[in-house]
């Protein structure tokens, strides 16, 4: 499992977390329970599994909703 850190533009409210953290969830690799988005600081937090899921997905899912990707960063454990 890799590690994602994704900032994104300021949140605008509550219920933009609850949209990207669905949106993040429903993809395919993403370990579900790992994903924690962070109005305060606009980050997303996920584990996921690179053999199946690239982190451009995982950024053009936030980003098809309206919120666009500042920068990501990836750790491979």
């Amino acid at each position: 499992m890799s590690k994602a850190t994704i900032q994104l533009e300021a949140l605008g409210c509550p219920s933009c977390m609850q949209k990207i953290e669905n949106a993040v969830k429903s993809l395919n690799g993403v370990d579900q329970d790992s994903v924690k988005v962070m109005f305060n600081s606009s980050k997303v937090k996920t584990d996921f599994d690179e053999a199946t899921l690239k982190i451009e997905e995982i950024e053009s899912a936030i980003e098809n909703l309206g919120y666009p990707v500042i920068k990501s960063k990836v750790k491979t454990a």
